[in-house]
């Protein structure tokens, strides 16, 4: 069942927001760091002879080059370092890039990073004016840690949140290729 979708800014920035909140208050104490898994980008050779098999194969490989973005997004005071808008657009980049200037505005970098399982297009669309796709997947924010800028020491979080969550996030095919578009946070535990 595909979530209603959110059409006031208000109600796209809250879902980002919370989004960014949710990492924001990772508790663990790990040193290590997860790294998002990815596949090759998809090639002349992938265009298969269903399209929605490929159009799911290259919406999984832009939904991971996000993540990566995203981690140096946030793990960048000036943002210098990440090329979100190759991965995405619309309320997903303006929304993305706001909260992690807030972030960096009150001195918070996040080190460490995100590491995405059960990847699963849930929802295709190859042959609407833009073609898109619901892709499915556990987000696990456990070692992507906010820090000090300057100190680079922990921020203390609360224990009690939630730091692997399944979330819903809606992927375009524009002329340069495949956006994220839309996240949407279950608060469900995954």
């Amino acid at each position: 069942m595909s979530p209603a979708p959110m059409t006031t800014p208000t109600a796209i920035s809250l879902t980002l927001f919370a989004l960014i909140a949710l990492a924001a208050c990772s508790t663990s104490e790990s040193d290590g760091e997860a790294a998002v898994e990815t596949s090759p980008a998809p090639s002349a050779s992938s265009a298969s002879a269903d399209p929605k098999e490929a159009a799911k194969r290259e919406a999984i490989t832009a939904y991971q080059g996000y993540w990566r973005e995203m981690e140096k997004l946030y793990a960048d005071m000036d943002g210098a370092l990440a090329n979100l808008k190759q991965y995405a657009a619309s309320a997903a980049l303006k929304n993305a890039e706001a909260d992690a200037k807030r972030a960096h505005d009150r001195g918070r970098l996040y080190t460490g990073g995100v590491a995405l399982t059960d990847q699963t297009v849930t929802k295709v669309n190859v042959s609407g004016k833009i073609p898109n796709a619901i892709v499915s997947s556990c987000l696990d924010i456990s070692k992507w840690r906010r820090v000090d800028a300057k100190t680079m020491k922990p921020v203390s979080l609360p224990k009690n949140r939630l730091t692997k969550y399944r979330i819903l996030s809606t992927v375009e095919k524009y002329p340069e290729g495949w956006r994220v578009t839309r996240d949407e946070p279950q608060g469900k535990k995954c």
